[in-house]
């Protein structure tokens, strides 16, 4: 049986997000939360719109997440980013006991992998889901700027 929630249809949520960043001008990382099979919170970069450097996509979603759930803690909650997480958006991800966090695109340079940075031990890590989409649009993205 094909379930129609699965991490792919999540994740396309997340690259949609990651769409409306590329088209503001912001790196293009998007992110959805979602408990039981429903999105609750959606977050794009808007580091560049709001000139904060803490406006990562994971972030928006984050406290979108807390504001729509009354609390701070993501229990039972999943998180789709198009792009590993950072050490900070790691960092928020730790204290907030989220589930489950599935990424497309790893981030080798920055992301909390190769930064060292650990993650809640009750958090499960999935990689690679629709990686190629989301580092085809991270290489749009910087191939524009480029030029």
């Amino acid at each position: 049986m094909i379930l129609p929630y699965d991490d792919t249809y999540f994740m396309k949520k997340a690259l949609q997000e990651a769409e409306y960043a590329f088209e503001r001008g912001e790196i293009p990382v998007g992110a959805v939360i979602v408990i039981q099979d429903r999105v609750i919170a959606r977050g794009h970069n808007l580091t560049e719109q709001l000139n904060d450097v803490t406006a990562h996509a994971e972030m928006q979603a984050i406290t979108a997440a807390s504001n729509f759930l009354g609390g701070k803690y993501l229990k039972g909650c999943t998180l789709y980013v198009t792009l590993e997480p950072c050490q900070m958006c790691a960092g928020a991800l730790y204290w907030s006991q989220i589930d489950k966090i599935v990424f497309a695109a790893s981030d080798t340079k920055r992301g909390y992998g190769a930064m060292g940075t650990q993650l809640h031990p009750k958090t499960t890590i999935t990689g690679g889901v629709l990686e190629n989409e989301a580092a085809d649009l991270l290489r749009r993205f910087f191939d524009k700027r480029r030029n």
